[in-house]
């Protein structure tokens, strides 16, 4: 089963940084777009950012955009989310997922990130 696994959350304080990490635990994936979200406590998942196979293109929600940064490493099969200027609106559990046509797929546990002082 393939599933794909993040990991650097914790608790940072309100204009903090921190810096997410995401790969696959089966399989590269390297041809497709993979994405990461976010689900605050009684809200929807939402996307926060995409990368695309090349990883010269980048798309973000308009939340994050200028203080969030997605990179990959293909040598690595290891996507990035590098988060700065955060804020308590920025809490949640993030998730990465890969895109397989037009769904995404292969959702890992998620990372829980705290913006508290």
């Amino acid at each position: 089963q393939v599933q794909f696994v993040e990991s650097g959350g914790g608790l940072v304080q309100p204009g903090g940084s921190l810096t997410l990490s995401c790969a696959p635990s089966g399989g590269s994936f390297r041809l497709n777009t993979w994405g990461w979200f976010r689900q605050a406590p009684g809200k929807e998942r939402e996307f926060v950012g995409q990368i695309l196979t090349s990883a010269s293109s980048t798309a973000y929600a308009d939340s994050v955009k200028g203080r969030f940064t997605i990179s990959r490493d293909n040598a690595k099969n290891t996507m990035y989310l590098l988060m700065n200027s955060l804020r308590p609106e920025d809490t949640g559990v993030y998730y990465c997922a890969v895109r397989i046509f037009d769904e995404y797929k292969y959702w890992g546990q998620g990372t829980q990130v705290t913006v508290s002082s």
